[in-house]
């Protein structure tokens, strides 16, 4: 598998980025991006772009799940409400019922 070429608009955020930046950035690199570094077969440049790349792909990745994560909570949580407001509504009536049986004036 061949790493694909940097586009142009992660080589210009490359460029712009301070030299403690660069050294996170990099940091955080794996894999055949690293190597190919090692390498001299990339250049830091274009290292910088790619791992810019990979990381706003798994940025878009983990905000997808985390939607996908609170509709699912969403649910749950309308869910139980549901069920907490109809077991309320019941315990009411059950209390209606008793209060009616208990006083024969209320019938």
């Amino acid at each position: 598998m061949k790493i694909k070429p940097p586009a142009d608009e992660y080589l210009e955020k490359a460029k712009e980025l301070s030299e403690d930046e660069s050294q996170r950035l990099l940091s955080r690199m794996r894999g055949k991006p690293a190597r190919k570094l090692e390498d001299k077969k990339l250049s830091t440049l274009e290292a910088l772009a790619i791992q810019l790349e990979i990381d706003d792909e798994l940025l878009s990745e983990w905000r997808k799940n985390m939607f996908t994560i609170k509709e699912k909570e969403a649910k749950k949580a309308a869910k139980e409400a549901e069920a907490k407001e109809k077991a309320e509504k019941q315990k009411a009536e059950k209390l209606n019922k008793e209060k009616i049986n208990a006083n024969p004036s209320l019938r």
